[in-house]
């Protein structure tokens, strides 16, 4: 039931020549992040969350990018990863965990049920750093 409902579009055709009307903008020069934006996004993340795939909890993550040497390695991989417009494979490994909703006397529906999509822990602290940069 849940395939059939959130993979419905798979083999639909795509119209691509709606691309070809939107205007290119001019491209804008992306500095380098620093280590302040990675320290502040990390210390927005709760200690207790359940890691990802690769079991790398936050609490870890925090303790190992007090080292400077690591956190300017990841800093590394993050520039990397918009310098080469490249996006690591094992950053797009989710673990999805189905929660069925409670009191419900049918379990027929996908709406009777949660989703919890966990991803890899360092994946999520790069695209937070972006999405905050963004919204900057």
């Amino acid at each position: 039931m849940l395939h059939f409902s959130f993979n419905t579009a798979q083999h639909r055709h795509i119209e691509e020549n709606i691309l070809e009307e939107i205007d290119l903008a001019t491209p804008s020069i992306w500095t380098p992040f620093s280590k302040e934006e990675f320290i502040r996004a990390i210390a927005k993340y709760n200690n207790l969350s359940t890691p990802g795939p690769n079991r790398l909890s936050w609490s870890h993550l925090k303790y190992v990018l007090k080292d400077n040497g690591c956190l300017q390695n990841i800093i590394r991989i993050a520039n990397a990863c918009l310098d080469l417009g490249y996006w690591p494979t094992n950053f797009k490994i989710s673990t999805t965990i189905i929660i069925p909703k409670s009191n419900k006397t049918l379990y027929n529906t996908p709406k009777f049920f949660r989703l919890i999509i966990l991803l890899n822990t360092l994946g999520k602290l790069i695209k937070k750093v972006i999405g905050e940069r963004l919204q900057f």
